[in-house]
């Protein structure tokens, strides 16, 4: 178990972040799209002609697994997995990407849930005013600026990390 953990430990926990990123990412992307797409068949069962503007506020949080997606592709691209050779990282180079991942992660799971929400209550809103369309978008944009936080400073983190 040591000969292991010498020799593939560093790019094990490398790997778990990654896997960390995109899963977490995915999950609340998953969550919030439904959350959204559920109340738009409300809406466009209603008003079938409202169905692009409510299209839109169901895609917003689908953003978030992207973002885990996009730290999951920086991981495998730094530790060589894609190029075909992975890299020989130290438990310490595991350890630091492993956190790296984990901002990315976190605040891609919450916004994606959130944002999921705040895009149905604008769901509500263009129900009652199609005009509304813009409002909706912008504050459920708003939460997505945290999903944007947690990328950029996970990607960050990933590269600056000397390999």
């Amino acid at each position: 178990m040591t000969e292991f953990f010498a020799q593939w430990g560093g790019l094990s926990l490398a790997l778990f972040g990654a896997g960390i990123a995109v899963v977490l990412g995915g999950l609340g992307s998953a969550y919030g799209v439904s959350t959204a797409g559920q109340a738009g068949a409300g809406v466009t069962t209603e008003h079938p002609e409202k169905f692009g503007k409510v299209l839109v506020l169901e895609a917003l949080p689908g953003t978030q697994g992207i973002y885990g997606f996009l730290i999951g592709f920086l991981v495998l691209l730094f530790t060589g997995i894609l190029g075909g050779e992975a890299k020989d990282l130290t438990m310490a180079q595991g350890w630091q990407i492993f956190f790296a991942c984990l901002p990315a992660g976190f605040t891609c799971l919450v916004s994606g849930i959130q944002q999921g929400k705040v895009s149905a209550a604008g769901m509500n809103m263009v129900a009652k005013d199609a005009a509304q369309a813009g409002k909706a978008m912008v504050l459920s944009a708003m939460v997505e600026t945290y999903a944007v936080l947690g990328f950029l400073i996970s990607a960050l983190l990933i590269f600056f990390i000397k390999l």
